[in-house]
C-alpha cells in the first residue's frame, strides 16, 4: 500500500494560539479570583500577556495559562501572594521548574484541574459567542500550513492538548476548511501516544508510515536534556583520558531507563 499517516499537533505546529491562550487566560483567571485582579491595572495586563508567550514552552494543557497568569501576577503583587513560591521568582526560574512549581501552587490554592479545564472551556466559548471576530484575530495559522491541509492527498489527522472543538471552530472560521471532526483527537480523548498507537493500528491505515509532527513536551525535553549532559560527562572524562570511567558511563547509559 505505502503512503503517509500524519498525526499533527494544534499549538504550535499548526496555529500560533498563544495570544488567544494568554487572553483567554487572563479573562478566566480574573472570574477564577476576582481578589487577585483588584489591583491589576490595563499595564500589568499587557505584561501578563508578554511574559506568557515567553512562558509558552512549559504549557502542554491549556488550564496551566491559568496557573502562570495567576503566578505572573503573585510576583508583581505581594499582597496578592497565597503560595509559597512566588517571593523573588524569576521568568527563567518558571521555565527550568514549571514540574515542579505546578502541583505546589495547585495545592496552596487549593485547585483542581477538571475545574480549571472546565472554566477555560467555558471562557473560550464566551468569546467566541460575543465577539467571534476578536476571538478568531487572537490566533493566526503559520504560513504554508492552510495550504497544505488543503490539498494534501495523505491521510491527516490532528492530536492536541486542546479541546476539540476549538481546533476545528479555528479550522473552519480561520482557515477556510472543514475538517472533519472525526479526525481531530482533542483533549480528553487519550494521552497522545495512545491516540497515535490507535491510529497506526486501524485497518485503513495498514501499510502507511505514521510521521507525527508535535512540539516536544516537559517529558521530551527532560529526556533531551538527561542525553546531552550524559554524552558531556562522557566527553569530559575521555578528554581527560578516563578511559575506563569513560566505559562505565556508556554502560550505565545503555542499561538505564529513564522515567519521565
Amino acid at each position: 500500500m505505502g503512503g503517509d499517516l500524519y498525526a499533527l499537533d494544534f499549538d504550535g505546529v499548526l496555529c500560533d494560539s498563544c495570544g488567544e491562550s494568554s487572553l483567554s487566560a487572563v479573562k478566566a483567571a480574573k472570574v477564577r479570583w476576582p481578589w487577585v485582579f483588584e489591583q491589576v491595572d490595563a499595564a500589568m495586563e499587557e505584561w501578563i500577556v508578554e511574559q506568557m508567550y515567553t512562558l509558552r514552552p512549559v504549557v502542554e494543557t491549556g488550564y496551566e495559562n491559568l496557573l502562570l497568569v495567576r503566578l505572573l501576577v503573585e510576583i508583581r503583587i505581594p499582597s496578592a501572594r497565597r503560595s509559597s513560591v512566588a517571593d523573588g521568582l524569576s521568568i527563567q526560574e518558571i521555565l527550568e521548574n514549571w514540574l515542579k512549581l505546578k502541583p505546589t501552587i495547585m495545592s496552596e490554592w487549593n485547585e483542581d484541574r477538571d475545574s480549571l479545564v472546565d472554566l477555560f472551556g467555558s471562557i473560550r466559548d464566551d468569546w467566541i459567542e460575543n465577539d467571534l471576530s476578536g476571538w478568531i484575530g487572537a490566533n493566526r495559522f503559520y504560513p504554508g500550513t492552510a495550504d497544505a491541509l488543503k490539498f494534501s492527498s495523505s491521510e491527516v489527522y490532528i492530536v492536541t492538548t486542546k479541546q476539540g472543538r476549538f481546533a476545528e471552530a479555528l479550522l473552519k472560521e480561520l482557515a477556510g476548511i472543514e475538517f472533519p471532526s472525526e479526525r481531530i483527537y482533542g483533549l480528553g480523548t487519550g494521552p497522545k501516544v495512545k491516540v497515535l498507537q490507535q491510529l497506526q493500528q486501524m485497518p485503513q491505515h495498514q501499510g502507511l508510515t505514521l510521521q507525527a509532527g508535535h512540539l516536544p513536551t516537559a517529558a521530551d525535553l527532560r529526556l533531551i536534556l538527561h542525553k546531552l549532559h550524559s554524552v558531556c560527562a562522557l566527553l569530559r572524562m575521555a578528554m581527560e583520558g578516563n578511559y575506563v570511567a569513560a566505559m562505565r558511563m556508556r554502560r550505565l547509559e545503555n542499561s538505564m531507563t529513564l522515567m519521565p
